[in-house]
């Protein structure tokens, strides 16, 4: 073995540096010394240009010698990639002895099936493993207006401390880097921190003092704790899967982990028969023909929208969103029934949909605290896709049901104009099927009410083409425009009335 120089390993870049060095020699794996503390070294280093990672064949020239590029599958790059943030000892060895086999001509070492392979395989599943715990268990905490590391500190905006298993602080925090935009965020780890300043990534030595970083409880963090608690169901709680998805040496980052151990005290201790026993009547069972002298007497119509079981939208939506403005506004908008985010807020009208209907009443000069907006159904009726909850047209039945509520509102109000947004909204307001193109020709009387029908915002998101958006979104606003000059002529004509 030729004397060698050392040189630090920090990552899959640099051992993939001097690894090509390597190869470039024609050293074996037997020829390189690689120490555990992540040194390499190879006899004279040489003047190499080489491509890995798929590149295309070149030549270089070495010691007088011709050398052959190194080109390597994707599969395989990716592999070693990941592998290279294993914490196992010997790592960079393993890697080389990897890449000699297959500069060889051996593609064996690539599979699963071979002893080196299998190790690759395990070494990257480990990795990839860990890259997903650390951004499904990092916990950014707002930093204090107050709170100063030493003297002239400019801390970022949010402040995370994280024990991963192997070196993959470089993967997460380019994630967090695409995911948060501008705000400035810090993740320590005992090996090293990065901190984004809304720019870059840039990585520091692990601070001598990591409890300096800690941020502390921010704003959020009870009404995430009051979240966490409150969708914790004892009836399916499952042990082992909370112990395999939630491990508990990551308990100690994690906020709620405070709560897990009452939960689950609380569920062994009968919670979880209680759970159980709730659920039981709300069941759908065999359906039994009963006659209506012996059935049930109807009951009595709930007094709060909150309590209302005259459908089952219910049982999937976060809350009912009942309608908001005066009681006086001479003007009703009525939708079809609530989005996702208003499903969460609890308001109307506050979502993408909800922007457009704010632009097109900024174009008709028409203020939005001067409406009442609401939604001829309550609840948010969704369908799951991936991770997210689509929008789905409420049935006719629900529509119905919810009708109490709608002329609870019109009752209350008394609107001297209705503006209809969709199909779904001006049959729930006039009681029949009629097409929306006939019915946004013109005005419409139902009794003192004018009922001027338009499309419904959303449909300005949905349909293809600029022109298109721009013309729903024009017919939106010429709408809302003609309501408030029928409305302003109708409240002219009853004050010279009583005059």
């Amino acid at each position: 073995m030729s004397e060698i120089a050392p040189a630090t390993i920090k990552d899959y870049a640099s051992w993939r540096e001097w690894a090509l060095r390597a190869l470039a020699q024609g050293l074996p794996p037997e020829a390189v010394t690689w120490d555990a503390g992540g040194e390499a070294s190879t006899s004279t280093p040489g003047q190499l240009s080489l491509g890995m990672d798929a590149a295309p064949a070149v030549a270089a020239s070495h010691s007088g010698a011709a050398i052959q590029a190194v080109r390597i599958s994707r599969e395989l790059a990716a592999l070693l990639r990941d592998a290279a943030q294993h914490r196992a000892a010997q790592r960079w060895a393993f890697l080389y002895r990897v890449l000699w086999r297959w500069a060889q001509g051996d593609r064996a070492v690539a599979s699963a099936a071979d002893e080196d392979g299998a190790r690759l395989y395990a070494m990257a599943k480990a990795v990839r493993r860990a890259q997903h715990d650390m951004i499904a268990y990092v916990r950014f905490q707002e930093r204090r207006p107050d709170m100063r590391v030493g003297a002239g500190d400019d801390l970022p905006q949010y402040l995370a401390w994280y024990e991963p298993d192997h070196d993959v602080l470089a993967y997460a925090a380019g994630h967090f880097a695409r995911r948060m935009g501008e705000a400035t965020w810090w993740i320590g780890t005992p090996d090293g921190a990065a901190t984004w300043d809304g720019r870059e990534v840039r990585y520091s030595a692990a601070p001598p003092d990591p409890g300096a970083f800690r941020a502390g409880a921010d704003q959020i963090e009870p009404l995430w704790m009051a979240y966490y608690k409150n969708i914790f169901n004892p009836a399916r709680l499952n042990e082992a899967a909370l112990h395999q998805h939630m491990p508990v040496r990551f308990w100690k980052g994690l906020p709620e982990a405070a709560l897990i151990p009452a939960m689950i005290a609380d569920a062994r201790n009968g919670a979880q028969r209680v759970g159980q026993a709730a659920t039981v009547g709300s069941m759908r069972g065999k359906q039994v023909a009963v006659d209506a002298a012996q059935a049930l007497p109807v009951r009595p119509v709930p007094t709060s929208l909150d309590q209302c079981r005259r459908c089952d939208l219910w049982r999937h939506a976060t809350q009912a969103v009942p309608g908001r403005g005066p009681d006086t506004a001479p003007i009703m908008v009525v939708g079809e029934q609530p989005g996702d985010q208003e499903d969460l807020s609890g308001e109307p009208f506050v979502g993408p949909a909800g922007q457009v209907l704010d632009a097109a009443l900024r174009g008709a000069g028409v203020s939005r605290d001067s409406l009442y907006l609401t939604n001829a159904v309550k609840h948010f009726k969704w369908m799951a896709r991936g991770k997210r909850r689509m929008h789905k047209t409420p049935g006719q039945r629900e529509v119905e049901a919810c009708a109490h509520w709608l002329d609870e509102e019109l009752a209350r109000v008394r609107p001297r104009v209705i503006v209809t947004l969709g199909a779904t909204a001006l049959g729930a307001v006039v009681r029949q099927k009629i097409r929306l193109a006939d019915a946004m020709a013109a005005p419409m009387r139902l009794g003192d009410t004018w009922i001027v029908a338009t499309w419904h915002p959303s449909y300005a998101l949905r349909i293809d083409g600029p022109d298109a958006r721009a013309n729903v979104k024009a017919e939106i606003e010429a709408a809302l425009s003609q309501a408030m000059r029928l409305a302003e002529r109708e409240t002219f004509r009853a004050t010279e009335a009583s005059e």
